[in-house]
């Protein structure tokens, strides 16, 4: 058994350790070649527009975003990627105790260790805070410099890109499912995702209800609304600053969560008719409805 392992890891790191990549000067990250001139990583890898790419032949050349999901904490970078075989999709997600095989790239060295699903439709925080569904905890050990590299099958193929620890030896990898192939291809083809927002900023819930006592109203679970953007969504449906936003059509809203996963849920951007999102509000002791509407401004 043990040398069918090691036969096993020998094989996968040969095929595809030549398209593993260190990101960043200091090897801050990992990423991995996905088609010729493109290459993945995660987007808290980058600090800026450019990062320094080096692969595994030891050449390092600069790479620039192409396509950027940041709060989905994937980016493609547009970059010589030499004679690097690019590394292939998983055509399906790993199951619970399923064989993986983590690939990092520190430097010049490459790193490559075993393990096995832990657990899976796992969330995590993207890089600014917004919920990311759908990843695998597993627990083939990574060293620090490894986000953003791939998390491969026994096959070679790509079943996860590694985003970060979550402790006692257990790690996350962004699961290869049918909306991740979606983001990633269109990411691929230049086209970057910004998240739909309201424009509005959110007191936290400890304040809101210190507010609310304050002026004597009677405590409400809600978002409180500190401020609102001049021009954005919630401006044009008439919220205003100290509104308690109490629902989002069918959905309360106790977390800014429920809140982004109420417009996640509405038709993407570019669809034939805008969205719009019904928000209950309390405003004082009146409750009341508007409905904001995610069409351009004429």
């Amino acid at each position: 058994m043990l040398d069918q392992i090691e036969s096993t890891i020998r094989n996968v790191a040969g095929t595809a350790a030549g398209a593993v990549v260190s990101i960043g000067r200091n090897g801050r990250g990992s990423g991995f070649v996905l088609a010729p001139g493109r290459v993945v990583t995660s987007a808290h890898n980058l600090r800026d527009r450019t990062a320094s790419v080096t692969f595994a032949d030891g050449r390092t050349a600069q790479g620039e975003i192409h396509g950027a999901d940041v709060d989905g904490d994937l980016v493609v970078l547009d970059v010589d990627t030499g004679a690097a075989a690019p590394l292939e999709l998983a055509e399906a997600t790993p199951g619970l105790g399923g064989t993986v095989i983590a690939i990092a790239r520190g430097g010049h060295r490459t790193r490559a260790t075993i393990g096995f699903v832990s657990a899976v439709d796992q969330p995590f925080r993207g890089p600014r805070g917004r919920i990311v569904e759908g990843s695998v905890e597993h627990t083939a050990p990574l060293a620090r410099g490894s986000s953003g590299g791939p998390l491969l099958d026994t096959a070679g193929c790509v079943v996860g890109i590694n985003t970060h620890r979550v402790g006692d030896g257990f790690y996350l990898a962004r699961a290869v499912d049918d909306a991740l192939r979606t983001r990633v291809g269109e990411l691929l083809e230049g086209r970057s995702t910004t998240r739909r927002t309201i424009g509005v900023a959110i007191a936290p819930a400890r304040v809101a209800a210190q507010l609310r006592r304050a002026v004597g109203l009677p405590e409400r679970d809600g978002l409180l609304v500190r401020g609102v953007e001049d021009g954005s969504p919630a401006a044009r449906a008439g919220v205003q600053q100290g509104d308690l936003l109490v629902r989002a059509g069918d959905r309360p809203l106790t977390t800014v969560d429920d809140l982004q996963s109420a417009l996640d849920a509405l038709a993407p951007s570019g669809a034939a008719e805008a969205p719009t999102l019904e928000l209950g509000i309390v405003r004082g002791a009146d409750e009341l409805a508007v409905t904001v509407s995610f069409a351009e401004p004429a």
